[in-house]
């Protein structure tokens, strides 16, 4: 079993690339005592606590490095992303949209407001946070956190000024604008993944689809059940008017239709994607090519303004063994089967697990501060910790694979295709049992003691 000594020193080293990013001596001491805070013993991830758990480094000291000194996180954001990038992506990885929501008291905490807490399946007072997750098979690694901004705090400027919002944030902007801002960031900074995926809440944006389009990515993303598509074969025609003056603009031949009622008459069929704890994972499928109902609108006869008909994509539809139904668009090639569609699809669900061990085992959502950078500063390093337990996760599986198996795949470092060919750790293979009281996740994330 790894010692407390063997973690830090190990940690120390990895994080030499991200301290390079600070010029400021204290600031490069106070990095890796936060980090170490966040992964080492504790049920609490604030400050305070922290503080008070670690020799040599009082409270004031820390608060300040994280809340109120004067230094610029994007050297550490872009260490991150290499890191990420290193162990994680390749054209066979996955970039996963999502947000994640944290329950917060009182109205003066940044971005604070009444909204939909995912995690709680309702409205409460709580902070969204738009997320980015780079994962491979089964391994995130999350590289993005972006505090969404409610309208009662952009329509009050005083109240963003006090909570220090920076002034190019202070705008109204959607969780897909704030989305599609990220994956240019994490792009410029030359973050490979071959996908991107969300979820209806951002899928069912035509913006945020259309705008990856113009950026040549791939998406499969969700969809409500009552959007609107066109058969393929729809035509643009200008129709000849009963009275009145001839048209100006051409209109489709065909009336859109929801997509639930698409799917009705398609077939459908079990697909199988990977296998889970209990065995491999099954739903029904069915996908029919499509045209997409975003287009500019367009007043169609007797039917009102009408989207026109935009772009060529998949529509997937799946029916889960609790009846419930999902529906999907993708713009995956044409010839794509219905097992890469529905695998496509169901690769979303390993943001899920990051975001609850961010929360669980690193303490996202125990920062106790109001502030923009404070929040943004504990989020960075939530994620760097997160990025160092894979590492370990990884080079511990790397190990395991290291014994003479004839078909085995070595891991190595400098391959990051062969990642998703790693078998699932066992515990007792990566690092010291996980130091918490509650039951574990699968697969765990194994803190160190």
């Amino acid at each position: 079993m790894a010692s407390i000594e063997d973690w830090r020193g190990d940690l120390e080293r990895w994080l030499e690339p991200f301290l390079t990013g600070l010029s400021h001596p204290a600031r490069r001491a106070m990095c890796p005592l936060y980090v170490a805070g966040l992964i080492g013993l504790g049920d609490r991830k604030s400050v305070q606590p922290m503080a008070a758990r670690a020799e040599g480094v009082g409270y004031d000291r820390l608060h300040h490095f994280i809340s109120a000194g004067i230094w610029d996180e994007r050297p550490l954001e872009q260490a991150l992303l290499v890191e990420a990038d290193r162990l994680v992506g390749g054209p066979d990885a996955v970039l996963v949209v999502d947000d994640t929501t944290m329950p917060k008291k009182g109205r003066h905490s940044v971005g604070v407001a009444p909204q939909y807490a995912s995690s709680l399946g309702k409205n409460a007072n709580c902070q969204t946070l738009v997320s980015l997750t780079l994962a491979r098979g089964e391994v995130p690694v999350m590289v993005g956190l972006r505090l969404f901004l409610p309208e009662i705090w952009t329509g009050d400027a005083e109240r963003m000024v006090r909570a220090g919002v920076p002034d190019d944030r202070q705008a109204a902007r959607t969780k897909p604008e704030i989305a599609i801002a990220e994956v240019d960031r994490v792009r410029e900074a030359g973050l490979r993944f071959g996908c991107v995926l969300a979820d209806a809440g951002y899928g069912s944006s035509a913006p945020f689809r259309q705008a990856l389009s113009e950026r040549g990515l791939s998406w499969a993303v969700g969809i409500a059940r009552r959007n609107k598509v066109y058969p393929t074969d729809v035509a643009m025609i200008f129709p000849v008017p009963g009275r009145g003056r001839p048209r100006k603009r051409h209109v489709p031949d065909q009336v859109s239709v929801a997509v639930e009622t698409v799917l009705d008459a398609v077939p459908w069929r079990a697909v199988s994607w990977r296998r889970g704890t209990k065995g491999r994972l099954t739903a029904r499928f069915a996908a029919i090519r499509v045209r997409t109902a975003d287009g500019p609108t367009q007043r169609i006869g007797t039917m009102g303004n009408q989207h026109l008909p935009g772009e060529d994509v998949w529509l997937i539809g799946e029916h889960r063994s609790s009846g419930e139904r999902k529906y999907y668009l993708s713009n995956l090639p044409a010839d794509a089967d219905l097992k890469t569609l529905a695998g496509a699809i169901k690769a979303r669900w390993i943001c899920e697990q990051a975001h609850q061990q961010l929360k669980e085992e690193l303490g996202l959502d125990h920062f106790e501060g109001r502030s923009w950078i404070g929040l943004h500063r504990h989020a960075l390093m939530t994620m760097m910790a997160y990025a160092f337990l894979q590492s370990r996760r990884l080079a511990a599986a790397g190990r395991k694979k290291k014994n003479p198996m004839p078909a085995a795949a070595t891991h190595h470092a400098g391959n990051p295709a062969g990642h998703s060919r790693l078998p699932q750790p066992a515990a007792a293979d990566v690092l010291p049992a996980m130091q918490r009281a509650h039951r574990p996740l699968t697969p765990k994330l194994n803190l160190p003691k």
